[in-house]
């Protein structure tokens, strides 16, 4: 194998995507070099596998019997894959010349890195950063999930300030390069997760098993977002508090569990209150039928716990802020990562 172009896979799960194809798949298919472009389709109906026999025959297709979601048809996906590389890449992504280069480059030179992300911009505003991962993921004190470049809904504007590369928590699922045999090794995507925050769950595992999780802002690319699921969605609001209690049960050390859990759910009745009182009935009752979830299903959680054993002192992992990020956002009225 050619050490400048190790063997690398730019995978794009599909699911009804047409547009999204016909839109960003050209950028994908010129400026990747010499990776192979993947499309895993989870059953769609819009035409999407006509489209891509007709217009990309170079694209290698991995046709899924039903939609597996994002977490399990990646699994399925990345099983009859073999490269070093895997680049796990929304279909709403557009990507400009030499974007995989940094990236393999820096994963090339440290075996301990498993994951990897570059700059997430908005594409149609590619002057601020993107909520989907922005200048790398980090989580706070009580595993609320944020990004460098993005509070809660605060986006900050693209000054250069994460032109660096910097260990983080998490790299986001919209483009996260990984090293396929780890990917393997730690068992992919949580599958119960479906969609939103597998890649958390993903990359704390990776970090209990002794990797390490970089960005690195010198390579950039330019994400729609909210593809599948506008975050307008109930279904998506549902997910997130569903998945984001059940990333805390799995992975937090046992110490730190009980006082962890018990002010999530306190505060994501709080959230559910504000909802509520601003007249977002569906999405309040999503948050309730999320944790009725979490409750329904706890005999599944604690196997997944018991199976991972959550080891190490939390606060104290590398891309972990020992604040509350609710606290700085909402009372302290902090808007940017800088200010925290």
């Amino acid at each position: 194998m050619d050490y400048k172009h190790p063997h690398t896979a730019v995978v794009i799960l599909n699911w009804n995507g047409l547009k999204h194809l016909q839109q960003f798949l050209p950028s994908v298919v010129a400026n990747s070099g010499h990776a192979e472009i993947i499309v895993a389709d989870n059953a769609s109906t819009d035409g999407s596998i006509p489209f891509l026999q007709e217009h990309f025959p170079q694209v290698r297709l991995i046709l899924l019997s039903e939609n597996f979601g994002f977490c399990e048809g990646y699994n399925k996906a990345l099983a009859q894959i073999d490269a070093t590389y895997c680049v796990l890449l929304n279909s709403d992504v557009e990507v400009p010349p030499g974007w995989t280069e940094p990236i393999i480059g820096l994963m090339e030179q440290d075996q301990r890195i498993a994951v990897c992300q570059p700059k997430i911009l908005a594409q149609q505003h590619p002057g601020f950063f993107e909520y989907a991962g922005a200048g790398g993921g980090m989580l706070d004190v009580l595993a609320y999930p944020y990004c460098r470049g993005r509070l809660f809904e605060t986006l900050e504007e693209d000054k250069g300030q994460y032109d660096d590369v910097q260990e983080v928590f998490w790299a986001t699922g919209a483009c996260m390069f990984v090293r396929t045999d780890i990917y393997k090794q730690l068992g992919g995507l949580e599958p119960a997760f479906f969609a939103h925050m597998e890649e958390i769950d993903f990359c704390w595992r990776a970090k209990n098993a002794g990797f390490r999780v970089m960005y690195n802002g010198h390579s950039r690319v330019y994400h729609v977002g909210g593809g599948t699921l506008h975050k307008s969605n109930p279904r998506k609001t549902y997910l997130n508090f569903r998945n984001g209690l059940a990333l805390l049960f799995k992975n937090i050390p046992s110490r730190e569990l009980g006082m962890a859990l018990l002010l999530r759910v306190l505060l994501d009745w709080v959230a559910a209150f504000r909802m509520l009182v601003a007249g977002q009935s569906k999405d309040a009752r999503a948050v309730l039928d999320a944790h009725a979830d979490l409750v329904r299903h706890h005999a599944y959680w604690r196997r997944r716990r018991k199976e991972q054993q959550p080891k190490g002192n939390f606060p104290y992992i590398s891309g972990v802020y020992k604040g509350s990020i609710v606290w700085q956002y909402f009372i302290r009225q902090k808007r940017t990562v800088q200010e925290l």
